[in-house]
């Protein structure tokens, strides 16, 4: 990221460097939280996309397995909706709502989790999900702590967004194709994701889902949980 910076013909010498200041204590700021998380017990996981992907659906269908506790940092422009969503749903879910902000930060993620810590909402959980704000570009420079990252990329958005997105992409640990049920009518390659990101990203798995598919939700879960048992950490550097 920082080597992006300096080449881009956009940006002078000052405002790279305050952009570095930024950035250098967004970084500081997430390694204590991952600090935090290891103290309580709490594997984090952090999901990205463009708006209206399906995360907030994926949660909640996420919430019907047992073996799968999880709180919620929710991340939008405007509106609790995403975090009144999960809560009826019982989950329990803090909202961060940025104003103009196109992406979390780490100090906003340690507010809302810690609202959840004084609720003692965090005491039956085994996971921590931030859903980040809908957005395929600035998300991808800011590091929240979180273990695992994971992209959806949704079938009405087409199949050509991972290399005109790389930033995204590379962040990710895992790829969910989500919206499946729709590949046939908007034409979607599934070949086409699996090739760019064979030259991106090597080795990182990708996972078919359908809010309509329970069996294919649950190979999401199951994969984050085998994940938390290896102790698995993102080497990405944001």
């Amino acid at each position: 990221m920082r080597e992006n910076l300096k080449n881009n013909p956009n940006l002078n010498e000052k405002s790279i460097q305050i952009v570095e200041k930024i950035l250098s204590k967004n970084d500081l700021k997430a390694n204590e939280l991952r600090e935090h998380y290891k103290n309580d017990g709490l594997y984090t996981i952090n999901f990205m996309s463009s708006p209206g992907s399906g995360k907030t659906t994926l949660l909640e269908n996420l919430s019907k397995f047992e073996d799968f506790k999880f709180c919620v940092v929710e991340g939008d422009l405007q509106t609790n909706r995403d975090a009144e969503r999960l809560q009826k749903m019982g989950i329990a879910a803090e909202q961060i709502a940025t104003g103009e902000a196109c992406h979390l930060e780490a100090s906003m993620v340690e507010r809302a989790y810690n609202i959840l810590k004084q609720k003692g909402q965090i005491q039956n959980c085994d996971y921590l999900i931030i859903e980040n704000v809908g957005n395929l570009v600035c998300p991808a420079s800011y590091d929240l702590g979180a273990a695992l990252n994971i992209v959806l990329l949704s079938v009405p958005e087409g199949d050509d967004k991972i290399l005109k997105y790389p930033s995204m992409f590379l962040c990710a640990d895992a790829v969910i194709i989500s919206k499946a049920d729709m590949i046939d009518y908007f034409g979607f390659r599934i070949s086409q994701v699996q090739e760019d990101m064979q030259k991106l990203k090597p080795q990182v798995p990708i996972f078919l889902t359908s809010s309509k598919d329970m069996s294919s939700l649950e190979k999401i879960k199951d994969f984050i949980i085998q994940k938390n048992k290896e102790q698995y950490f993102s080497n990405h550097s944001f």
